[in-house]
């Protein structure tokens, strides 16, 4: 049986979150889906999904910012100022919309620096048809795959 995305749920370090809907993806690549089993932050072992590569083009109405998820302190204007001021997406959901619920898949993931919130391998642009590019790689980044 084939699943259908209905949304993507991205999960900010800070807490916030920020859905995308399936009508404002225009182009989604999520790379080599892996099982695995480790304890995160000495909580219970656990069954996570790692990826080895994240890349999206987001339409400009992706841009809207959902007070009750989203700390308003940590954008002025929209979700796509949000992130491409902080490199800290970690996960996402993968929500289908149906009896099978919703998949988890984390991020590449390094941190910048010392205080372990921003990543290294995030890089994202706004084009200048107002489109965000979002790329999750340890080898490419945002200019890499969608130029400038």
């Amino acid at each position: 049986m084939e699943r259908a995305l209905e949304a993507l749920k991205f999960y900010f370090r800070n807490g916030d979150t920020w859905v995308v809907n399936h009508q404002d993806i225009s182009d989604l690549w999520i790379g080599r889906v892996t099982t695995s089993y480790g304890r995160i932050k000495g909580g219970k072992m656990t069954v996570i999904h790692p990826c080895h590569s994240f890349k999206a083009e987001f339409e400009p109405d992706a841009d809207a910012v959902d007070p009750d998820t989203t700390y308003l302190s940590s954008v002025t204007s929209g979700m796509f100022e949000r992130v491409t001021h902080y490199q800290d997406i970690e996960k996402l959901d993968i929500l289908f919309g149906d009896e099978r619920g919703s998949e988890q898949v984390y991020l590449p993931f390094k941190p910048k620096d010392v205080d372990g919130i921003d990543n290294i391998y995030q890089t994202s642009s706004i084009a200048k048809d107002g489109k965000l590019h979002l790329v999750v790689e340890t080898d490419r980044t945002v200019l890499d795959v969608y130029g400038a």
